[in-house]
């Protein structure tokens, strides 16, 4: 028998079994909406908790929409950082132009969000954890896909049976890899590296980040209140990704001081505290592009599926928007009419986003002396004129109103 809920129309029986790798954006987001719509779902998670902290995300346009669905808005209105400048500088540290944020990033004033990635991740995890099954210090090892199901082997040991599985473990998903293969075959790089981390806010700066560029390097501090502490972002140009760094994160560090090593302005002091810090995240900015997003019963959402990279500044949007629109598919269907419908209805939304990146990095990170005059004279206009009304990207999926047949 099929009971429903009179009140959402969502139905609760009978409770197919979902597993999702991945608990920091989309792995929530669609647990969420699963459980809503009647599953039985278990997230396994290779971290020992929810990862608290982190560096400042955005959500903009339609994803706006999907936590105003989940019941979270207010939480993050109330997190919302309010960045109120940006300000750009020379190579010799002198002030090129200082910005409200959103004419560089194209979001709405008053609309957009910015809060602390631990902020999100907190909010979701607060609303799935009474509701949802964590396993956490443990990830997928081995899949074999039947006829009725995945059979799952993790990493700890343990087997299980799952009508269907789905990757939510990022960029460097490890589920893609047993569904699709090694990742250079989807892996697009951008030609940057980054490299990330907390120092001391030695400058007093609040509620604002302060960039220093020339041609093919940027230095930024980002700070996110009246903190002590900023965060501060390394970023270079480079033709090929440095493979060899990706595992070591000592030859990280001495890639990045070498690259750095004759800048000026603050950069002494950051790569003095880039060697002590114990947060440093390094990687090159890349993304994700697959023919398809699913095979058999396994599906992939968010970056694991098509990370759009920093550079466009809709990686958690797109994580955000994808649970839901994966969630809503295969709420009424089985695995391949619902994978189908996924893909049909996001695919367009996902590829406009990932378009993006060309122009943030030619705003960012010019690579050479007249692509960064050339981007300085943009920002100086930028400064002159009236507030825009959001890139169309951000918005361009309206999301369905979606409820379980009974």
């Amino acid at each position: 028998m099929i009971r429903t809920d009179p009140m959402t129309a969502i139905r609760t029986t009978p409770r197919r079994k979902v597993l999702i790798s991945g608990a920091s954006v989309a792995g929530p987001t669609l647990a969420f909406w699963l459980n809503r719509y009647g599953y039985e779902v278990t997230v396994v998670e290779k971290a020992g908790t929810i990862r608290s902290g982190g560096y400042p995300i955005d959500v903009r346009g339609t994803a706006l929409e999907v936590v105003r669905r989940m019941g979270i808005l207010p939480r993050l209105r109330e997190a919302h950082i309010d960045l109120r400048r940006l300000t750009f500088l020379d190579g010799d540290g002198s002030e090129v132009v200082s910005l409200k944020p959103h004419v560089v990033t194209g979001g709405v004033e008053g609309e957009d969000l910015e809060v602390r990635r631990g902020d999100l991740t907190d909010a979701l995890y607060t609303a799935v954890r009474d509701d949802v099954e964590f396993l956490f210090n443990d990830s997928i090892d081995l899949l074999d896909q039947t006829r009725d199901g995945v059979d799952v082997t993790f990493r700890g040991g343990g087997r299980r049976t799952f009508d269907m599985v789905f990757g939510a473990d990022g960029v460097h998903s490890h589920t893609r890899e047993l569904l699709f293969g090694p990742e250079a075959r989807f892996h697009r790089y951008l030609g940057y590296c980054f490299a990330v981390f907390t120092m001391r806010n030695t400058l007093g700066l609040s509620h604002e980040t302060v960039m220093w560029n020339d041609p093919g390097r940027a230095a930024a501090l980002y700070a996110v209140g009246d903190s002590d502490e900023v965060h501060a972002f390394l970023n270079f140009a480079r033709p090929e990704p440095p493979f060899d760094a990706f595992s070591n994160p000592q030859a990280q560090r001495n890639l990045v001081a070498t690259v750095f090593a004759d800048a000026g302005w603050e950069i002494p002091g950051m790569l003095a505290a880039m060697r002590d810090a114990g947060d440093v995240f390094f990687d090159g900015v890349s993304q994700i592009h697959l023919p398809r997003w699913s095979s058999g019963r396994v599906a992939l959402v968010g970056d694991a599926a098509y990370a759009p990279s920093f550079l466009t500044g809709q990686g958690t949007s797109l994580a955000l928007v994808g649970g839901y629109m994966l969630a809503g598919s295969v709420a009424d269907r089985d695995h391949a009419a619902g994978f189908a419908a996924y893909e049909n209805n996001t695919r367009e939304f996902v590829t406009l986003n990932q378009g993006l990146a060309g122009k943030g990095g030619a705003t960012l990170f010019p690579t050479t002396a007249e692509e960064l005059e050339q981007r300085n004279n943009r920002l100086r206009n930028l400064s002159a004129m009236p507030p825009a009304n959001g890139r169309p990207a951000h918005s361009a999926l309206t999301l369905p109103e979606i409820t379980a047949r009974t």
